[in-house]
């Protein structure tokens, strides 16, 4: 979020929700709901925008779609202490990294991966291997969502080529 602090009511909270739940949602349709008008609507999203409380639009895309049929959460153990631009410079070098995150317990860092199949799977897990000060891996694949409609289970980038 912006320096500015991000103050917002229930209101805010009403259009946040619908706004997550379509983004596609016009401002009438989310005036409608709440009881403003479309202007008011804007006016609001416009400031939520500007105080970082809403960071941007997304379009969540079936996975397999883009060719994305293997995934795979890969916890990541360092030499030492990596720290966490370290690791961010590594994981930005890999576009199948979808999602990646310093942790507590006994890793260091947790990846959420995305490969075509098994062997594009293993050839990244290879790479990742490589940067010096990770000692080991440990990787789980998914099998299936037990919540499909939630943010892990969409995809936000096409497969690499």
């Amino acid at each position: 979020m912006s320096s500015r602090t991000a103050s917002f009511d229930e209101l805010d909270r009403k259009i946040i929700t619908a706004l997550m739940a379509n983004a596609r949602t016009s401002f009438a349709e989310i005036g409608a709901a709440i009881g403003l008008s479309a202007t008011a609507v804007k006016r609001r999203v416009d400031r939520l925008r500007e105080t970082g409380v809403i960071t941007g639009f997304t379009a969540t895309v079936e996975p397999s779609a883009l060719g994305w049929l293997t995934e795979a959460y890969v916890e990541v153990y360092c030499e030492g202490a990596a720290p966490p631009r370290r690791l961010a410079e590594v994981v930005r070098n890999h576009p199948e990294i979808t999602a990646a995150m310093t942790v507590t317990g006994a890793a260091d860092a947790l990846l959420h991966v995305r490969a075509r199949d098994v062997d594009h799977f293993e050839e990244v897990l290879e790479r990742i291997r490589t940067v010096p000060f990770i000692r080991k891996t440990i990787s789980v694949m998914v099998l299936s969502h037990l919540i499909p409609d939630s943010p892990e289970a969409g995809a936000t980038q096409a497969a690499p080529e």
